[in-house]
């Protein structure tokens, strides 16, 4: 699951940018005193989603080291006049995240013992799922803004995509799709140090309505791995989009619009 989830994460960047994977390279770290038998379940889990994405893994590069590090080096191909950017979201788009967040929590809380195997179960799946049927759906319709939600949570990816495009993004708290128990958990301050540092590198430059939670704040900042698309489309197309998405993505939801630019460049409301 480790690999799994380490190689959906590098290849979501391609996906991100409208993109196809054709050439992945292992990057390995490991030390000696695990089984080769764990080095083998690691590299077969990447190699699993790498050949369900269409690529190929072409060799790699592997060191010794204490603590076990996987993931891959990428190389996708788009046509250049296709190329999904993060930084040019239009006024008046809808937003479409087609992930649960809430990662970063749950797998704090998995290492401190504070949820069981059965409930972290969806947040593995949900990691070590492709962003390609997000992708390929998204072609269907013209996105005017793609990122992927990973280390920077979802408010730090939008603040990107809105102050790359000029604009603000407000965000519908009510309407984020979350993991299971994530909410409960924050609620109980299990909460990873990454969330802090997001909050504290968006700064003032987020604001926060007065019927959100600190709590559901905190899944907001939460750094996910392998999170979802988060996609800028025109209103007239955003209906389709989710049809399109229904079946492989059945957490995708409308969670924000695209406005003109304010002080602030998100508002969660």
């Amino acid at each position: 699951m480790y690999g799994q989830i380490a190689a959906a994460n590098a290849l979501s960047d391609v996906y991100a940018m409208g993109g196809d994977p054709t050439l992945a390279l292992n990057i390995l770290c490991f030390p000696d005193c695990l089984s080769p038998q764990t080095l083998g379940e690691i590299l077969d889990g990447g190699y699993k989603k790498v050949q369900e994405a269409g690529a190929i893994i072409a060799g790699g590069h592997s060191i010794d080291d204490p603590i076990p590090k996987y993931g891959l080096c990428v190389t996708g191909f788009v046509h250049p006049q296709r190329i999904w950017s993060n930084a040019t979201a239009k006024e008046g788009d809808l937003l479409i995240l087609t992930k649960p967040v809430g990662s970063g929590i749950t797998t704090t809380a998995a290492k401190l013992d504070k949820i069981t195997g059965e409930e972290f179960k969806l947040s593995l799946a949900v990691m070590a799922t492709l962003n390609k049927a997000a992708k390929e759906a998204g072609l269907a319709v013209t996105v005017n803004a793609c990122t992927d939600i990973t280390g920077f949570g979802l408010l730090g990816h939008a603040g990107e995509m809105a102050q790359g495009s000029g604009k603000t993004i407000e965000l519908y708290a009510g309407e984020v799709p979350l993991l299971p128990h994530a909410l409960a958990l924050a609620e109980q301050g299990i909460v990873p140090g990454g969330a802090g540092r997001n909050r504290a590198y968006m700064g003032e430059r987020a604001c926060f309505g007065g019927n959100v939670p600190a709590a559901l704040q905190e899944v907001f900042w939460d750094p996910q791995t392998s999170g979802g698309l988060l996609l800028a489309v025109a209103e007239k197309d955003a209906k389709e989009l989710l049809s399109r998405l229904e079946e492989s993505c059945p957490h995708a939801k409308i969670v924000g619009q695209v406005l003109p630019k304010e002080e602030a460049v998100i508002r969660v409301v």
